[in-house]
């Protein structure tokens, strides 16, 4: 599998009801979107590595779509033909600094803040994809397509609106219920059953 190298990594916030719920925000009425930086990529087996200045680093695992098409303002058809591999991912966040900080930048874009597995092949359903987050062997979070807010091909018209879409590029598609914190010593895995995983130990920056 050829190195996964995005020209850009958009993200979707709040497309699980429970996790929005959870952390006390409503469902947004259209996807919220936001950027991960390409820097942020690190591989199964790399170190996600705590920065120091967060006290409250914590996970999110995902289902993460590559694209193998051009998309500009597409239909949702157009979207659907322009998925060409599904990864798990770990959208990797520093929750004390999205809290104070007035966007999301710097709470999601710091080096090895975005882990992703080995690109599978899409199943026909997409909603039938599901993501299970384990911390040293537990099981922390579980979410499938069909609970998302705003579902695959959704997102990525309205991605689409907004800016060009090209050949590679990564999108996250929210997270389910079960965030919590990451210590050093950890081992975080993401999973989406039958195509995806990634594992990453967890240290000090």
């Amino acid at each position: 599998m050829a190195t996964l190298t995005p020209s850009k990594i958009v993200c979707v916030g709040r497309n699980y009801v429970a996790h929005a719920k959870e952390l006390g925000n409503d469902v947004p009425k259209e996807p919220l979107i936001f950027l991960k930086p390409p820097s942020s990529l690190i591989r199964s087996g790399e170190s996600i590595r705590l920065p120091t200045v967060s006290k409250r680093v914590e996970y999110e695992g995902e289902i993460g779509v590559v694209l193998g098409a051009r998309l500009h303002k597409a239909s949702g058809d157009e979207a659907l033909r322009a998925v060409a591999g599904i990864v798990a991912a770990n959208d990797v966040t520093a929750r004390d600094l999205q809290k104070s900080d007035s966007q999301w930048t710097r709470a999601k874009g710091f080096d090895t803040f975005c882990a992703v597995g080995d690109v599978g092949k899409p199943p026909a359903d997409l909603a039938s994809l599901s993501v299970t987050t384990r911390v040293n062997g537990e099981v922390r979070q579980q979410g499938r397509g069909t609970e998302m807010v705003f579902d695959i091909p959704t997102v990525l018209v309205y991605i689409s609106a907004v800016m060009t879409l090209e050949p590679g590029d990564l999108v996250l598609t929210g997270t389910p219920e079960g965030v919590g914190t990451l210590a050093p010593g950890d081992v975080v895995e993401v999973e989406i059953a039958g195509v995806s995983r990634v594992s990453n130990p967890v240290t000090s920056d």
